[in-house]
């Protein structure tokens, strides 16, 4: 619940603002379509910008709602925020993202195959489209 997110630090109120949940979706459709772009050359990367894809639209969706993440702990916050709105699959999937981006930005070259790559990008189309539609809801 949004309380227990709050309550734990994960989550703060803000002011809802429009301006904030465009530029989210935004940075989200540039993302999905560079990764796109880039998925021959780098799967890792294609990968990682997918995974960003997600995380600025699902921080849109909070900007949206009043909140944004703490600062402590920002991409863990975001994934438990998508709890309480995404499916459970596209939760979960994310959450896998989250783990391996963080090995490919930080610890190993080569971590991503091409489809898996390729399966990220069509994930995060699809959780845009679907938080864009809950958006005009």
């Amino acid at each position: 619940m949004l309380e227990d997110l709050e309550r734990d630090g994960y989550i703060r109120k803000i002011t809802s603002n429009r301006e904030m949940v465009n530029e989210s979706l935004k940075l989200a459709h540039r993302d999905v379509k560079v990764a796109g772009e880039i998925l021959s050359t780098d799967a890792d990367w294609a990968f990682n910008i997918a995974y960003n894809s997600i995380l600025q639209a699902v921080r849109g969706l909070m900007f949206a709602k009043g909140y944004r993440p703490s600062g402590r702990k920002s991409h863990i916050a975001v994934v438990k925020f998508a709890m309480l709105y995404l499916e459970e699959e596209d939760v979960l999937y994310f959450e896998r993202m989250r783990r391996k981006r963080h090995r490919a930005v930080y610890d190993t070259v080569g971590v991503t195959s091409f489809t898996e790559a390729e399966k990220a990008i069509r994930r995060a189309q699809k959780i845009l489209s679907y938080i864009e539609k809950l958006l005009k809801e």
